[in-house]
């Protein structure tokens, strides 16, 4: 039996050759980053795993979008808060995506997953927003503008 890591390496695999120029990577990056976190986890990596996850899920944002915020994010601060894990972390799990045939019906349970996993994270959503700056912006062309970072 492969453990989550492996097959997370294999999903991964599978996202970094997709065509789709949305780059769908970055939701998994993010969804298990903050599903399979534990007390020695980064807390950038919890933090910008639920903020990718607040982005895509709730400001629409694409993984390259994302991704570009949290390069942003990463210049203008280095310091996290550890943000308290909840027990459970969501119903579909990284092997529940694997499970599912390549092509349009996995990438729909991805996006499961990240729903399944922002929702276990619920009780933290206020700090998540909070870590997010209002004047976080992405352009049409995928860019990163932030206001309110560069001010």
């Amino acid at each position: 039996m492969l453990s989550p890591k492996d097959l997370y390496n294999e999903l991964a695999y599978y996202t970094l050759s997709h065509p789709d120029p949305a780059f769908i990577h970055q939701h998994v990056v993010d969804a298990y980053a903050a599903q399979y976190s534990n007390e020695q986890s980064k807390p950038i990596g919890v933090v910008f795993g639920l903020i990718g996850l607040y982005l895509y899920l709730e400001k629409g944002l694409t993984g390259k979008q994302v991704q570009q915020a949290h390069i942003e994010l990463a210049r203008h601060r280095k310091k996290w808060p550890r943000l308290t894990l909840p027990v459970a972390r969501g119903s579909i799990t990284v092997a529940d995506v694997v499970n599912v045939l390549p092509g349009r019906a996995r990438d729909t349970m991805i996006r499961r997953w990240c729903e399944s996993v922002w929702e276990a994270w619920q009780p933290s959503r206020q700090e998540v927003f909070a870590l997010t700056p209002d004047g976080l912006t992405i352009t049409r062309y995928g860019s990163l503008h932030n206001s309110t970072l560069s001010s």
